[in-house]
């Protein structure tokens, strides 16, 4: 069995073959997977959750990754989220490889961005707001720089200084890049909004949000977080990674649907649908899209196997 460790899986995934890898995997479907399993495990002073997500291919191969998120991992210095996956052979149920979890959940998080993107952001998108400063935000720029023609990537969060580093960071890698003092002004100026944060209330505000936005909210896992608030998701022509995860878990539509404001029914299509076709995706120029991913195991699948595929 091979081990990866995190910098293998920087190196040995790329997001152009891992983007073009996940549409793939989209397009042709399949079963559906397991909506994965969460729970509470932390103490009173440290909130946390385990969550475990199984997914195959049969046949072919098989995977489960486990998850621990902790929220308040900041305070000390840590990683909001850990974990592991293991990948077994379909055909013998061997397994064939260890993968650092925390690098391939930042590699296909980032890379199911994009492939949204891909269909629902303007194609002469180049400036990236991201709202967050954790792990996951970090590698937002470089993926959807993959897709879309970005330039400019301005950074905003609760710590200024986070988001200093950060900005620093990605200008280190190439990118034009500033920290924002001023939310709604960075949203003024944004043709994407990347939200990567462990958030329980609205930060980015539906009456902020300009013509033309498109919307990427990737942080919030549980029914109980939200990243925006329900004038943002009235507003936006809406998407999803899968129906199942976001009808179980998608804080961002499940409490604006509760309250009245909204309605699930109005959710326009999946990956599946956009990959394959079957839904539209961005219409106009002054549209708004809402992209909200939750997880999906099978983007694990793909991206460990597309790791140990390769060597």
């Amino acid at each position: 069995m091979r081990h990866y460790t995190a910098a293998e899986v920087e190196a040995g995934l790329d997001y152009p073959r891992l983007i073009d890898a996940l549409d793939d995997a989209f397009r042709r479907g399949g079963e559906p997977m397991p909506v994965r399993r969460a729970y509470e495990v932390g103490a009173e002073d440290a909130p946390g959750h385990l969550l475990t997500m199984p997914a195959w291919e049969r046949g072919r191969r098989l995977g489960v990754k486990l998850v621990s998120v902790f929220p308040r991992n900041a305070e000390r210095g840590l990683g909001a989220v850990s974990s592991l996956y293991v990948l077994f052979d379909g055909r013998t149920g061997v397994p064939r490889a260890l993968v650092d979890g925390e690098a391939l959940t930042n590699r296909r998080t980032a890379a199911a961005s994009a492939l949204a993107s891909r269909y629902l952001s303007r194609p002469d998108s180049r400036t990236l707001l991201l709202v967050g400063t954790g792990h996951v935000a970090a590698h937002l720029p470089q993926a959807h720089r993959a897709v879309r023609p970005i330039e400019r990537v301005l950074v905003w969060g609760r710590s200024p200084e986070r988001a200093r580093d950060l900005a620093a960071t990605l200008s280190e890698r190439g990118f034009d890049a500033t920290p924002a003092a001023d939310l709604p002004g960075a949203l003024a100026q944004a043709d994407i909004v990347s939200c990567a944060t462990t958030s329980r209330a609205p930060i980015v505000l539906g009456r902020d949000l300009r013509p033309g936005t498109h919307l990427d909210l990737v942080g919030a896992f549980t029914a109980a977080m939200r990243e925006t608030d329900d004038e943002a998701v009235a507003r936006a022509r809406v998407y999803v990674d899968t129906r199942a995860g976001a009808l179980a878990e998608a804080g961002d539509l499940l409490q604006p649907a509760a309250a009245g404001a909204w309605s699930t029914d109005a959710i326009v299509g999946d990956l599946h649908d956009l990959a394959s076709g079957a839904r539209p995706g961005r219409g106009g120029g002054d549209e708004i899209t809402l992209f909200k991913s939750v997880g999906a195991a099978i983007e694990d699948l793909v991206a460990a196997g597309l790791l140990a595929d390769a060597g």
